[in-house]
């Protein structure tokens, strides 16, 4: 996915839009700004298939050898996909957070839920005044 497109979340998640099987869906993953900031990853907790998330709410949790980091819902819907390989494979997140480092897919429950989301520009002043 190309980081310009993209929707962030304050918390640094980010949100690429996609359709499949005629429903808007979501895919989630990591800022390559978090990312940096976390450094030496150690585990990643993820949500089952068919769980809910919601807008702004916690679906699962990095932890890295500094600390460990909630990750929070960018929108809100049904979990239909996790990328559950990178439990194993940590640093796919960091070597591509725009492609193979998604996390999990969302079919949205309601598209407003984009609506308070950051773009890239916006999110990056964020980064650099935190």
């Amino acid at each position: 996915m190309n980081p310009q497109e993209l929707k962030y979340n304050a918390s640094h998640e980010w949100v690429g839009m996609s359709t499949e099987d005629g429903s808007d869906v979501a895919v989630i993953g990591i800022s390559d700004f978090a990312l940096e900031q976390l450094t030496d990853l150690v585990y990643m907790a993820l949500p089952e298939v068919g769980a809910s998330v919601q807008a702004g709410e916690e679906f699962g949790e990095v932890e890295s050898v500094k600390a460990v980091s909630p990750l929070y819902s960018p929108v809100s819907g049904e979990v239909v996909a996790v990328h559950s390989e990178l439990v194993d494979k940590l640093d796919q997140l960091a070597a591509d957070p725009f492609g193979e480092g998604w996390i999990i897919k969302v079919k949205l429950a309601d598209g407003a839920s984009l609506d308070g989301l950051l773009d890239r520009e916006a999110y990056q002043k964020q980064c650099g005044e935190s």
